[in-house]
């Protein structure tokens, strides 16, 4: 397949400062939480495998959104460049912002899928299923690691990125650890490898007309902003997910805001999303995301606490108005 320009607007190439797509976390619930404490975030779906949306029959479980979450952009999973095509021209429709093909993902499934991490070991496969996603005439990037197992030379890595870039992919997320494919678990594979961001930063040098941005390990402003200046941006894992309102204080550290977010307000916009889904949306579903809403605050564990008492038979804007006085004792109103 011959290679397409991935289009990039001017405003597209400005510094981006994302959330990491999160198997089982990033789901649209989760994403229109985050939305509202990150009004300037990227924000990225869940890793979806290719057969879900092209032999599945209901492809709008899986990508439907809502306009709130935009800038969306969709993971994909797999190895088949015609596969990666007809759902690259799904996401078209659907509206998404951009797509991303996961080359990062250590799984013993997701290996034994032949997708993810272990696509690293052929350059030429990446490049042809981004140039496959590319079609769509979308924005495409790739997240991979920095290489697998014990690989330490920096120079396989730019040989990596240099292959691909060889195609229509002109972005490339980089998660700064190693994926070790054998004796190590996904969890493990996210702490273990040592982390090496300066070889993050070497690509940005090498190959100054991509769009490189890091990922790993950077869970306090102090150390996203080390590095901000040596990128085109940060994405932020797990730390986004577990202490949210993290998010709120990088934006104020890049300038993107004066003050922080104020929980009381964007407790006030879920709770209208709650109250909009309605039965359609189980308390659990929602709840489970909002375990990090008061991290490192008075009371945050009793807050979680709360959260547990939330029943699969109850709807979100259930549980919250008929748990008034507890939301009260936290600042909150379920008005």
């Amino acid at each position: 397949m011959s290679a397409v320009p991935t289009p990039y607007p001017p405003a597209a190439m400005a510094k981006t400062l994302s959330v990491a797509p999160m198997l089982d976390w990033t789901d649209r619930h989760c994403r229109y939480v985050l939305r509202q404490i990150c009004p300037s975030c990227t924000l990225y779906t869940e890793m979806i495998h290719t057969s879900a949306l092209v032999l599945g029959r209901q492809p709008e479980r899986y990508l439907a959104f809502t306009a709130a979450e935009q800038p969306l952009i969709l993971q994909l999973g797999g190895d088949d460049p015609e596969a990666m095509a007809k759902a690259a021209a799904l996401a078209r429709a659907y509206g998404y912002a951009g797509l991303n093909l996961n080359v990062g993902c250590p799984s013993p499934r997701v290996q034994r899928g032949n997708f993810g991490a272990c696509l690293m070991h052929t350059p030429g496969l990446v490049r042809e299923i981004s140039d496959a996603l590319a079609s769509s005439g979308l924005p495409v990037s790739v997240k991979h690691r920095l290489g697998l197992d014990r690989q330490e030379d920096y120079a396989e890595l730019a040989d990596f990125v240099a292959k691909v870039a060889a195609g229509s992919c002109r972005h490339f997320v980089v998660h700064a650890r190693n994926a070790w494919l054998r004796g190590l678990s996904p969890a493990a594979n996210r702490a273990i490898p040592p982390l090496r961001w300066d070889w993050v930063a070497r690509l940005k040098e090498d190959f100054p007309h991509l769009r490189i941005e890091l990922n790993g390990g950077l869970d306090t402003v102090a150390k996203v902003m080390a590095q901000w200046p040596r990128v085109d941006g940060v994405m932020i894992g797990r730390a986004a997910y577990h202490q949210p309102f993290f998010l709120a204080e990088l934006e104020r550290a890049i300038g993107r805001r004066q003050k922080l977010a104020r929980r009381e307000e964007v407790f006030a916009a879920i709770l209208t999303y709650a109250e909009d889904w309605g039965a359609a949306l189980p308390a659990p579903r929602l709840t489970r995301h909002l375990h990090g809403f008061f991290y490192g605050q008075p009371g945050a564990h009793a807050w979680r606490q709360f959260l547990g008492t939330a029943r699969q038979d109850q709807s979100a804007a259930l549980f919250f108005r008929e748990n008034r006085a507890h939301l009260a004792a936290f600042g909150l109103s379920a008005r």
